[in-house]
């Protein structure tokens, strides 16, 4: 690609600020078109080239304010992984996996690249935009590198969404980490061979992570049926989360050892938030297989279905506890959960980078009622969560929804119109994840609903708890490899 004729004044810059990635966000869905096009197009050089995006980032109104100041023919390149646009487009429904890809700086110093100081289309205050070196220095570079712009001055937050601009084409080259997301870059771009996500085998080289939060506020002491038996909503959520616990650890059993696939951490809120884990785990986060079977809790009988060559009966059983049940915080500080789970799992990701890991899992078992939060925050958290992503997928949030009110059950709806207008199943809804298709073929064998090409949304409303357990099953992937 061409450069400017004064290109190493910008490298300097670049040098000085220590500017070592550019970050573009798009959907998972885009990957497929992006290898075979041979890298990125501004959206009116893919209208040019009949070039179908899958998931636009932008909506109508994005290409308008492009186009009204000229900005259509350009690919638009941010300092930060954490750009607040990319959360109003999870927000409106335009995206639902996203990645953030990595671009070379280098597209700095071409020919026909412009600088915009801030979003290059807000009208809330004028952006400078020019392709100059002055204008390339205007850039507030202290601010960009903020983690998110709430870190920020009021004054300075609009800075944190400086822009470059990219004349028509981006090639795949300068996409740094298009080899990380588990699709094979041919020789030739339009020979794609594609590779589709949540497909990675689990191994203790490349496992997984899992984390269960559970809702132990006040509201909890209210009492369901359990296998026949009356028991509390936290008695009852304890025992599923216990018994899933446990039936991760069993398929880590093999042979003699204990393989470490997973990661797994327990997260109780209601008023604070505090590990799960009790007794010699206590206090702990992420915890391999080996520990938890080797530091039970507790043991207590309980009432369970069990398989019998007569058929499913129950039975009480003796069963390991790690996760006390408790009903006691007066408010329900589910906003504080899940920033501890958006730490370790910040955390985690460092640790499995370029690793083809199946991505994590979180679990939010919950009566819905949620204290001293608005719904655009929590949606935002929500949101935070989904976006981070392994070479294999997104993280997936699952929302279960439960509260003995009578009300009808719902596993795993399509659309928010089939939860009957209640607000705190629709504000979950809103927060959960879209189930990749794969998912589909166990949701028709374990829940006998006829997924066809649909896709389901990973929530549950009022399901029973056999159900419950079921559904949980769905969530938890087994694609782990026998030999590793």
């Amino acid at each position: 690609m061409e450069k400017k004729s004064n290109w190493q004044e910008y490298k300097a810059v670049l040098d000085e600020q220590k500017i070592a990635k550019l970050y573009h966000f798009t959907d998972r869905d885009n990957l497929e078109s992006i290898i075979k096009n041979g890298g990125l197009y501004s959206w009116m050089d893919c209208e040019r080239k009949g070039i179908k995006i899958a998931k636009p980032g932008g909506g109508s109104l994005s290409r308008q304010l492009d186009s009204g100041r000229n900005l259509e023919d350009y690919v638009r390149v941010s300092f930060t992984t954490q750009h607040p646009m990319m959360f109003v487009a999870m927000k409106d429904g335009r995206i639902s996996n996203p990645v953030v890809l990595e671009i070379d700086p280098e597209v700095i110093l071409w020919k026909g690249t412009c600088y915009s100081d801030m979003n290059a289309t807000t009208h809330k205050i004028r952006p400078n935009i020019g392709e100059g070196i002055s204008d390339f220095k205007k850039i507030h570079f202290q601010s960009v590198k903020a983690h998110k712009h709430f870190d920020l001055p009021e004054e300075e937050q609009p800075y944190f969404q400086a822009e470059i601009l990219v004349k028509n084409f981006i090639p795949l080259e300068y996409i740094k980490n298009i080899g990380n997301f588990g699709i094979p870059i041919p020789s030739k771009p339009k020979e794609l061979q594609i590779k589709n996500p949540y497909t990675a085998q689990i191994t203790r080289n490349t496992p997984t992570a899992f984390i269960f939060m559970v809702d132990q506020s006040v509201s909890m002491k209210r009492m369901t049926n359990l296998y026949g038996e009356q028991i509390s909503l936290a008695d009852a959520v304890a025992r599923i989360v216990n018994k899933q616990i446990f039936d991760l650890v069993l398929r880590c059993v093999k042979m003699d050892e204990i393989r470490h696939y997973y990661d797994i951490a327990v997260i109780g809120y209601g008023h604070e938030v505090y590990s799960g884990w009790n007794g010699t785990l206590s206090g702990r986060d992420f915890v391999s297989p080996e520990e938890i079977k080797n530091n039970p809790y507790k043991k207590i009988i309980v009432r369970e279905e069990v398989k019998t060559r007569k058929g499913t009966q129950i039975k009480e059983i003796e069963k390991n506890q790690w996760l006390e049940a408790r009903c006691n915080g007066h408010r329900t500080h589910v906003h504080k959960a899940f920033n501890k789970a958006k730490s370790l799992l910040d955390k985690w990701m460092i640790e499995h980078h370029d690793k083809d890991c199946y991505p994590p899992t979180i679990i939010n078992i919950t009566d819905g009622q949620f204290t001293d939060i608005t719904r655009e925050q929590l949606i935002q958290q929500a949101n935070e969560l989904k976006s981070m992503f392994t070479n294999d997928g997104n993280v997936l949030l699952w929302n279960i929804h439960i509260t003995p009110n009578g009300t009808e059950q719902i596993l795993l709806p399509t659309g928010k119109t089939e939860l009957m207008g209640d607000k705190y199943s629709e504000l979950l809804f809103d927060m959960s994840s879209l189930l990749p298709e794969r998912y589909n073929a166990d949701i028709e064998t374990k829940l006998n609903i006829c997924a066809g090409n649909v896709r389901h949304v990973a929530m549950s409303v009022n399901a029973d708890t056999s159900r419950l357990i079921q559904l949980m099953d769905i969530g938890t992937p087994t694609n782990i490899s026998q030999n590793q």
